[in-house]
């Protein structure tokens, strides 16, 4: 069992001994793509190693229990264990979204609602922005469109991780999971008869793209650019410095007008494109893969709701995976990692069993 786990015991050693070489790091990008397969590799090795050990320490257990009866009980231990770091090494060898190491572009759109779903919207992301300042995660507002009332209507944000991250703890590994349909029930401020109302606001979760991910042909863009306008309309900037991009293969629109510079923002404009089109890029190969364990957990039909944030019962509700606690609040100050963990969990369990 595990026999392929030798083959990367040596690929390891072999990235450690390349490392360890002062003139691999003149070549930053080469550099950083080794350190990543290390730090992929590294928990395989280490759960593996403790596996191999943990079989040595029950293959003399049993051998010892078969004279002296009192080691009975340590079998039984170790093999609870033995079967513990088996599940753990078969999930670790189960291939890895591709993307899992890649900062993302997290968008929010207000939904049904009205003025409340724009403020609900506002509150997201403080949720995303506060998780992110827990767990060390730089962000920055690419573009925000507010509402009257506060909160917003659209807002575009990128969330990076601070040098290499932890296998599986990428934003993109985490946040994958925040796509979808959020919905709140609550009374509005504007609510002066304390009637609680229900509306939605949508979360998508794009990997940022890098300029070698996307091939953008300049032939295939439509730039146009206007004045930018702030809540309600008003003019907020006296020259076209807004900038709205459309790529005319696919149809995908792209603005943005938060920068005082038309070049500002044709850069930003143009991270949103790029992120985009990679993933609807990575859409169609995922159908065209067919693969089971795609429709499971991490692929979020968009139309669907997701969860539910009920601010009277202070409850909060994963509804793809069961999840529900009551601590609203906390995870509205970006306590929001028990869960995204049950989603990791359900899918890994959903990969695990693909691949058995």
């Amino acid at each position: 069992m595990f026999e392929a786990v030798e083959e990367l015991i040596g690929e390891h050693a072999d990235l450690e001994r390349q490392l360890a070489d002062p003139t691999v790091h003149a070549d930053q990008g080469n550099a950083r793509r080794l350190s990543k397969r290390y730090a992929e590799l590294t928990p395989v090795i280490a759960a593996y190693r403790t596996w191999r050990s943990c079989g040595e320490d029950l293959a003399t257990a049993r051998e010892l229990s078969a004279e002296e009866p009192e080691f009975l009980a340590e079998v039984k231990d170790l093999e609870s264990r033995r079967e513990e770091l088996t599940d753990r090494l078969r999930l670790l060898l189960v291939p890895r979204d591709p993307t899992d190491d890649k900062d993302v572009i997290l968008e929010i759109k207000a939904g049904e609602g009205g003025d409340e779903s724009a403020l609900f919207a506002g509150d997201l992301l403080r949720m995303y922005l506060r998780h992110a300042e827990r767990v060390g995660w730089r962000t920055e507002l690419i573009q925000g469109n507010e509402s009257d009332l506060g909160g917003y209507k659209d807002v575009q944000v990128a969330v990076k991780s601070k040098g290499t991250p932890e296998p599986g703890r990428g934003p993109w590994a985490r946040l994958k999971y925040e796509g979808g349909v959020h919905r709140v029930q609550r009374v509005p401020a504007t609510e002066s008869q304390g009637r609680i109302h229900t509306s939605a606001a949508g979360v998508l979760v794009l990997p940022e793209a890098e300029d070698v991910d996307v091939e953008i042909s300049s032939g295939d863009l439509r730039i146009d650019v206007y004045r930018s306008s702030g809540p309600g309309g008003q003019s907020v900037n006296t020259t076209d410095s807004a900038v709205r991009i459309t790529h005319l293969p696919t149809g995908i629109v792209v603005s943005c007008q938060n920068e005082k510079s038309q070049l500002q923002n044709k850069e930003q404009a143009m991270r949103i494109l790029r992120a985009r089109m990679l993933a609807a890029a990575q859409e169609e190969a995922d159908k065209e893969a067919s693969d089971a364990r795609r429709s499971q957990v991490r692929t979020v039909d968009r139309s669907e709701r997701i969860r539910t944030y009920n601010y009277p019962e202070n409850r909060i509700s994963d509804h793809r995976v069961g999840f529900k606690s009551y601590n609203l609040d906390q995870v509205l100050d970006g306590e929001l990692d028990p869960v995204i963990q049950a989603c990791v969990d359900a899918d890994s369990a959903a990969r695990l069993a693909a691949a058995q």
